[in-house]
């Protein structure tokens, strides 16, 4: 199952090291990484997505809370949270296909960036599904490059009940 780790970390050199480390020391695999200062000076946040059984991620969070440097480790699939992850597309665009393209952008409401007489670059973000069927409806015009920031996430806000 895949999980979404959000570990706040002391913003210090060789932070990120260890962390990846701990992961590929135990044979884990990091789907991706996310790493970002926060509001509070010193403190930077890891978004790391993997992929386990409950019991290897529960190993993992406690290997993670044994670091000097991390200072709280959330798994988000134990909360409701908003997950997003953006992405950029260099497609190709020949005139043929300039019209289709951009329906394709209205509807997944993406942004055009970048354009040239032969291809489009685009910028998207949503959850993993909406970006996974925007690069499945691309594919078929050609795409030349792809960068993706992979998963960030947050707990959604308390809502009162009514």
């Amino acid at each position: 199952m895949r999980h979404t780790l959000s570990v706040w970390v002391e913003d210090e050199p060789g932070v990120l090291s260890r962390v990846a480390g701990l992961f590929s020391g135990r044979g884990f695999n990091i789907e991706s990484l996310n790493v970002a200062p926060t509001l509070e000076r010193g403190v930077s946040l890891m978004t790391i997505v993997t992929a386990g059984e409950e019991q290897i991620i529960e190993q993992i969070v406690k290997q993670l809370r044994k670091l000097v440097t991390v200072i709280k480790v959330v798994d988000m699939n134990h909360t409701d949270c908003v997950d997003r992850e953006m992405v950029l597309i260099k497609v190709n665009a020949q005139d043929s296909y300039r019209a289709e393209i951009l329906r394709i952008v209205d509807i997944f409401r993406c942004k055009v960036i970048d354009v040239s007489h032969a291809e489009m670059t685009l910028e998207a973000t949503g959850d993993r599904g909406k970006i996974s069927a925007l690069i499945s409806l691309l594919q078929r015009f050609g795409i030349k490059e792809i960068a993706r920031t992979g998963s960030v996430a947050m707990r959604r806000s308390l809502q009162a009940e009514t």
